[in-house]
């Protein structure tokens, strides 16, 4: 069974996705912002959006911290 990060406003975040995905500049650990809802990669300083549950990793869409 999946565990899952409900948000009232996005739907659901599979919080298993967070094993697995890692920043595209860095290649490092992602964290998840639940308020923000964006996967933030400290190393690269920038913050990726979560759209209807699905993380936008692309670069150009990332938002600098």
């Amino acid at each position: 069974m999946t565990e899952a990060i409900r948000d009232q406003n996005t739907g659901t975040f599979d919080a298993k996705l967070l094993d697995i995905l890692v920043c595209p500049i860095t290649r490092k650990p992602l964290v998840y912002d639940a308020e923000a809802q964006e996967l933030i990669s400290e190393a690269a300083g920038v913050a990726y959006p979560i759209k209807a549950g699905v993380p936008v990793m692309l670069i150009e869409k990332a938002r600098t911290l």
